[in-house]
């Protein structure tokens, strides 16, 4: 598999979510390593995942984008290490990590070095946590341990439609079956678990993540994504004086002025949390 693979679904996303032409792949001709149970029979380009970094209207990320074609986008050893070199480079820049998942969890054949490789993926967004934007899309499966990730993520969105979000099936819960209770569906993790920040079609998702990409700063330190706000609280408003009559309409306009001075102040809010 390789980011310029025609026909590709991860491709295709990482070209869409990214500026175009702005996209470099990081570990293309990684595959897996493991033999036991003649897995080296088995074609695994890259792995099943395509990693790399790129631009979002001039704003550096690091994307991970899974392919169920490959193995059904199972995590082995290669595949999980691959991503957490992804969290290094973006802890090192100090730029979003963007995660557009599709897998089918463990690649049990890999065993202890695939689970060895997933704990070393969790470490890493543990260690991101609080540092770096983490950013989450499922436009599949994400079952398992591989649930885990959206939890340890900032914003989580997940397709409408095909996203299923789960560690145990929905069939593991006593007296419960999918039609009773979808607890892997977009809808009740959005609406009743809480875990999900935004549902849609899959160019939708993308560009919800584009916008907030363009939102949030970079990491714990950037000062540049926010600007300071020296208007002064008790400044007159011209446009109140024609609205003494009218309750209605300087409701509406104390509104609006409360939202662009809200506006300036958000992201600087938000960074100061981080570093808290």
């Amino acid at each position: 598999m390789s980011y310029n693979a025609t026909g590709n679904s991860a491709s295709r996303r990482i070209a869409t979510l990214l500026d175009e032409g702005s996209f470099v792949e990081i570990g293309g001709a990684v595959t897996a390593r493991s033999t036991d149970f003649n897995m080296q029979e088995k074609a695994a380009p890259s792995d099943g995942v395509i990693t790399g970094y790129g631009g979002i209207d001039g704003n550096l990320v690091y994307v991970y984008s899974q392919d169920a074609d490959v193995l059904g986008g199972a995590i082995g050893e290669m595949h999980a290490k691959k991503i957490a070199r992804i969290y290094d480079m973006a802890m090192k820049m100090g730029a979003p990590v963007i995660g557009l998942v599709d897998c089918a969890g463990l690649r049990l054949q890999e065993a202890t070095d695939a689970l060895e490789a997933f704990g070393s993926l969790y470490h890493k967004q543990a260690l991101a946590s609080g540092v770096i934007p983490q950013v989450t899309a499922i436009f599949g499966m994400c079952g398992g341990g591989l649930a885990v990730v959206p939890g340890l993520t900032d914003f989580t969105f997940m397709e409408a439609k095909d996203g299923k979000l789960f560690v145990n099936s929905p069939n593991a819960l006593e007296g419960n079956e999918i039609s009773k209770c979808n607890t892997a569906s977009a809808e009740y993790q959005s609406k009743t678990a809480g875990l999900v920040d935004g549902i849609g079609a899959e160019a939708e998702i993308l560009g919800q993540i584009r916008d907030l990409v363009c939102m949030l700063p970079a990491n714990n330190e950037d000062d540049m994504s926010y600007e300071e706000c020296s208007d002064d609280l008790n400044r007159a408003c011209k446009d109140l004086e024609n609205a003494a009559g009218d309750p209605a309409h300087w409701h509406r306009l104390l509104t609006i002025r409360f939202l662009l001075r809200q506006r300036k102040t958000t992201q600087k809010r938000w960074l100061q949390d981080l570093s808290a």
